[in-house]
């Protein structure tokens, strides 16, 4: 069990690691689009939907890294008055009764979206017109990595639980 976690928690680190450079052709794309704009009157009809695009892998390819890490934004007002033990439970029930099924439901939905999309190799509706099947495909891979990020995490709980006994 310990296997998994480790596993699935490198994979998180290494995904949420090499997708925070996303960051770099974003501010790129954005520092090329307002220079174009305010210098040369000249705005690109691609800036808006690339950096959307940048940002939105960004994200979902941190998600899991993220939740792997505690650093996303959390209310624990309640669990962090409880015991130790208690709020294992309680992270236990949370965790089987709605992040597993909404996250798993999210991540099936996703992939099932990513090859609708490239079946009939979709691009938007835009004047610019990219495809849009590598990037819903992101949005899979981003769904299925918090999947599995939350797994870890229950897995973990399990263990603690069982240790403390």
């Amino acid at each position: 069990m310990q296997n998994i976690t480790r596993a699935i928690d490198a994979l998180n680190e290494k995904t949420g690691l090499y997708s925070s450079y996303l960051v770099l052709p974003l501010v790129g794309a954005v520092i090329y689009e307002v220079f174009m704009r305010y210098a040369f009157n000249a705005p690109t009809s691609w800036g808006f939907e690339m950096t959307t695009f940048f940002y939105g892998m960004h994200y979902m390819l941190g998600l899991g890294d993220a939740h792997r890490t505690d650093t996303h934004v959390c209310i624990d007002i309640f669990e962090a008055r409880m015991q130790p033990r208690n709020r294992t439970i309680l992270r236990i029930i949370t965790n089987l009764v709605m992040f597993v099924p909404v996250m798993g439901c999210m991540a099936i939905w996703s992939v099932k979206y990513a090859i609708t999309s490239w079946s009939m190799l979709e691009h938007a509706s835009s004047s610019w017109a990219p495809a849009i099947y590598p990037y819903k495909t992101v949005m899979a891979v981003g769904f299925v990595l918090f999947f599995l990020a939350g797994v870890s995490k229950l897995l973990k709980d399990f263990h603690a639980l069982r240790s403390a006994n």
